[in-house]
């Protein structure tokens, strides 16, 4: 049973001892409650030998089921008998002095309480009423309860909160003043403090519904899907690398802005889900819909040589099943990967049911076509264009001639050959209309291909392998190799034929392009016939663009019958062809792989055509360089060749449907332990899939969002709720299952839950109610009886006083100092932290070069993430490092925060930017001078970082402080250029007072380190 918190326990002692004989008369007669009192006895103590799991259950015994409870176990024995706790044998052994005998055993050191024993046999002799747990029952929309201080309430939030106040006789707080009210909603709903100007427009603003109007300009602001998105990356793991070993930099930014602009559409929750996790299989997906398919592409991608390219997507798939649980369902699923879940109903089987569901997805990299790339690219070909113009018309018509006649005296007649079967280890190899195949689905370290083609009447006396570029493919491929390392590579080990079941061998075999060092070891065509699979030919560095091996045979074939082609591949790493297609030729001169385009060999092989430079311009780039001196065109052709790449991103794609993948049971969660195939399918603790709706991505989407769902969006209210009051309604927002805690005010709970559904899944107006409520409004201010009855403020008799997340203080700082760039979106950004976070230590080292510009003072939403190093700042207030989702941050207080806000370089340049705003403050006549002037600086200090002024005690403390700085910097014992060295410049401000500027830079660094500063309130 989970301990109850100080604040509970200190409410329960209060109302027991109001009365406190008549309560103990009634406890000892009534029922306990079974969810609140029973359940948690059971699920802590009993639940992991006699609970849902077949592998661990003792004595044939499940205490969760009332069926087997009150059946005769293996024994003989009936643990529960309701009504007769003399005849309950779980009784005996509860209350047994008899180690050997005593449940639960002395080795399991989970001993039942006096108090925890007798809510047990008070619950058997009341009938041993079992009930679902309350996760598990659909959210009832109550109606909100009458109050006595009808008053009081703005919302039916307050209706909820009001009356488990005064059952328990305690009021709530003041409401909060509106420069604190106005801080808070703020920080909540964009993440950063009002400035001067927003603040004195809201406090000038008397209208009645003056913050109603605040918070609707809030909601309306597109710093809101920045603030909300950071949140929802957290469960996302977003990160820009890979994580594991090298945890080299992937490209995902374009997720991150797909999730700002969908929080900024108010896009419905549900839809906002459907896109996330399938919006590749809705009808006619945008490019959009497909970016967003990459929050199950976030998970870690292991790069390290040597490994098993399946076992670490079976990981990968582990954690997707996990994240889904916690984000949607606010389950432990992750608990049922090695078996059946010790606790909720959640079957071993059912689990890979759900993993099917999610599995049977392929995962390209998306390129995404950006208006500015395209018309860079548009240029590009534009220049091309014209130069080649230039050029041919500049060649030599009788240079030309006799290169045509070299080119046409060299041309190979090459056929295509299609093949009658074609197949693989795993992947699938798919025939495609120009004959080539093109290859899709999973690669192994060690794949082979298999290819047969019907016999031909034509001899063949050389055969020809092109490997093809695809858009389809890793950086265009025309390898599968995904990893950052080798995007798009391939590693042929061993090419061999066979012909009417005969080995075919080869004189020689030549390539057009090979890498001259892969891993230490040459690599050439010639190393894919020498019999040495860990020899062969790769094409590396040179991804997007075909290449071709061509194979002479030692003795020509004169009658072919059917031929039988054997590919093997791979290396250390997984790295398949994956498109290509096979020509042969009966030419015995065919003995040179070249680059020439089939497009340029088929003008070559026109009988008797009349060419001319105007008809070879597909071919001008494979002019000689001596023709007519022309090669700095031509070089500048191939250079202009290399067009700008567009954007991209991570995405899920659905596997055809003749090419499905399977999922298995995995025996203890092992990779190398599969048992049974199962299918796509949901919990049947939960409820069904909608009538229609396939058991698939998009299917498991559509349940996880359907209106039968208890959880979801109870899952997604209680996240919301902790987001504004720093605790949700049920406090383990990461687990709303037997072990977690139940909640608060469970009426509210549902009622928000189904209003949440009701209003069309809008998060802005679930945003706006709750910041709306009296409840958020209320003073944050402790009185020392709510600090002993409830410190942790569960039952919300204050306002929230919450530290803000690493992120939020760097940004506020930021926009104190006016440093802040309002850019939304784009790749992540650099800002300055000490190098070798990202150098020492790791062996994917990465150089941290500082951006410049404004990509300095980006938002923390856009700082770069390195999953093994993440950003130093954000890490000592305590951020996600992206390795996992995260549900709820844990919220720490050290000297290094401390040290941090006065050292690190962002707080630096925010202090030094300060002062010399403040120093330019209503610059003119005596400014600096006056002490009317100095307040109304420190009055500028206070309300860009603290959302308030000044009161006089700390008025009169940090004026003296400027006054002895200030003395100091005249009289030399501090350096002005030393306090200003690497200012940011303000271009806005007039010419200001070093002097001036040092001192009040002093100031700013004591504001920004107060604690106050960090807070919402």
């Amino acid at each position: 049973m989970h301990r109850l918190p100080r604040s509970i326990a200190a409410v329960c002692l209060l109302a027991a001892s109001v009365n406190a004989t008549a309560r103990a008369d009634e406890a000892s007669t009534s029922s306990p409650d079974f969810t609140r009192e029973v359940r948690p006895i059971l699920s802590r103590h009993c639940f992991k030998c006699h609970g849902p799991d077949p592998d661990t259950r003792e004595a044939g015994l499940r205490l969760d089921d009332p069926t087997s409870a009150t059946a005769p176990a293996d024994s003989g024995e009936t643990a529960i008998v309701p009504g007769k706790p003399d005849a309950s044998e779980l009784l005996t052994r509860v209350f047994s002095d008899d180690e050997s005998l005593l449940m639960p055993p002395p080795s399991a050191k989970l001993p039942l309480t006096a108090a925890q024993k007798e809510t047990l046999r008070r619950w058997i002799a009341a009938g041993a009423e079992y009930e679902q747990h309350w996760a598990f029952q659909p959210p009832v929309h109550g109606e909100p309860p009458a109050v006595k201080a009808a008053d009081w309430p703005h919302n039916a939030i307050d209706r909820f909160v009001l009356a488990k106040l005064e059952s328990m006789d305690l009021k709530p707080s003041p409401p909060a003043d509106r420069e604190t009210l106005a801080r808070r909603a703020s920080f909540d709903l964009i993440g950063l403090p009002p400035t001067p100007a927003e603040l004195d427009a809201f406090l000038a603003d008397d209208a009645p519904n003056a913050y109603e109007r605040y918070v609707d300009r809030l909601l309306e602001s597109p710093r809101y899907g920045e603030r909300w998105a950071r949140r929802w990356l957290d469960l996302a793991r977003y990160a820009d690398t890979n994580g594991y070993e090298k945890d080299r930099p992937r490209s995902i930014w374009p997720y991150r802005d797909w999730v700002i602009n969908a929080l900024n559409a108010d896009m419905p929750f549900d839809q906002f889900t459907i896109e996330q996790l399938a919006g590749d299989m809705l009808p006619n997906a945008t490019i959009q819909q497909r970016i967003a398919t990459g929050f199950h592409r976030n998970t870690m991608l292991n790069e390290e040589g040597g490994i098993d390219p399946l076992e670490f997507r079976f990981y990968a798939m582990t954690d997707r099943v996990q994240t889904t649980g916690t984000t949607w369902l606010g389950l432990t699923l992750q608990c049922a990967q090695c078996h059946t879940h010790k606790y909720d109903p959640l079957p071993h089987r059912e689990y890979y049911a759900i993993m099917a569901m999610l599995n049977n997805a392929d995962e390209p990299e998306l390129d995404i076509p950006t208006p500015e790339v395209s018309a860079q690219r548009e240029q590009r070909q534009q220049q091309i264009a014209a130069l080649i113009d230039k050029l041919l018309t500049k060649a030599p018509a009788d240079g030309f001639a006799k290169w045509l006649a070299v080119e046409r005296e060299r041309v190979i007649r090459w056929r295509p050959l299609r093949p009658a079967t074609a197949k693989s280890n795993l992947p699938l190899l798919t025939v495609q209309d120009d004959d080539s195949v093109f290859v899709s689905g999973d690669i192994t370290k060690t794949d082979t291909y298999e290819l047969t083609f019907a016999p031909g009447a034509q001899p063949i006396t050389a055969v020809r392998l092109e490997a093809m570029p695809d858009d389809r493919l890793p950086a265009h491929g025309p390898g599968m190799t995904y990893y950052e390392g080798r995007k798009g590579d391939f590693f042929l080990g061993e090419f061999q034929l066979e012909a009417d079941g005969q080995p075919v061998k080869f004189a020689s075999a030549n390539h057009s392009f090979a890498k001259l060092s892969i891993g230490g070891g040459a690599v050439s065509a010639a190393l894919t016939i020498d019999g040495d699979p860990e020899t062969g030919w790769s094409t590396a560095t040179r991804e997007g663009e075909p290449h071709h091996a061509v194979y002479r045979l030692e003795q020509p074939l004169t009658e072919a019958g059917e031929l039988r082609l054997r590919m093997l591949f791979g290396r250390h790493y997984a790295a398949s062809l994956g498109r290509f297609r096979i020509w042969v030729t009966d030419d015995p001169r065919a003995n040179d792989a070249r680059e020439m385009p089939a497009e340029i060999e088929s003008l070559l092989l026109l009988a008797d055509a009349d060419l001319n430079p105007s008809q070879a311009r597909p071919a001008s780039p494979l002019l000689p360089a001596n023709l007519g001196g022309l090669s700095r065109r031509a070089s500048r052709i191939d250079r202009l060749k290399n067009l700008p790449a567009y954007p991209t991103t991570l995405v899920m794609h659905e596997r055809p449907p003749e090419n499905p993948r399977p999922t298995f049971i995995h025996k203890r969660g092992e990779f190398l332990q599969p048992t049974d195939e199962v299918q796509p399918g949901v919990f049947s603790s939960l409820h069904a899939l909608p009538p229609g709706v396939e058991a698939n991505r998009l299917g498991l989407a559509r349940w996880l969002v359907a209106r039968d769902n208890p959880l979801t969006s109870r899952v997604v209210v209680n996240r919301a709720w902790a987001a504004f009051f720093g605790l949700g309604l049920v406090r383990t927002v990461e687990d709303f299952g037997f072990q977690g805690a139940a909640p608060s005010h469970p009426e509210l709970l549902d009622y928000l839950a189904v209003e949440l559904m009701e209003d069309g899944w809008s998060m802005k107006r679930l945003h706006k109610r709750i910041v709306m409520s009296a409840a958020y409004r209320q003073a944050s201010r402790v009185t020392p009886e709510l600090l002993e009855l409830d410190p942790e403020n569960v039952w919300l008799a204050r306002g929230p006083r919450v530290r803000l997340d690493g992120e939020m203080i760097r940004d506020a700082a930021l926009r104190a100092s006016g440093l802040l760039s309002p850019k939304l979106g784009g790749p992540s950004v650099f800002p300055p932290q000490p190098p070798g976070v990202t150098t020492e230590g790791t062996y994917g080292k990465l150089n941290w070069n500082p951006s410049t510009g404004e990509d300095r003072y980006r938002r923390g939403l856009y700082t770069f993430s390195k999953r093994t190093a993440p950003f130093a700042m954000f890490t000592t207030f305590d951020g996600p490092t992206g390795e996992a989702c995260l549900a709820r941050r844990d919220v720490s207080n050290t000297p290094l925060q401390a040290l941090t806000l006065m050292n690190d370089v962002v707080f630096q340049e925010a202090a030094q930017a300060l002062g010399q705003r403040l120093a330019g403050h209503n610059a003119g006549g005596n400014a600096g001078q006056l002490d009317e002037d100095n307040a109304a600086r420190l009055d500028e200090l206070y309300r860009r970082v603290l959302s308030r002024r000044p009161n006089a005690a700390e008025q009169a403390t940090l004026l003296g402080f400027f006054d002895a700085q200030r003395g100091r910097l005249e009289a030399g014992e501090l350096d002005a250029a030393a306090i200003l060295r690497d200012a940011p410049k303000i271009a806005e401000l007039p010419q200001v007072d070093a002097k001036d500027a040092a001192a009040w830079t002093l100031v700013a660094r004591i504001v920004l380190n107060l604690d106050e500063a960090i807070t919402k309130h």
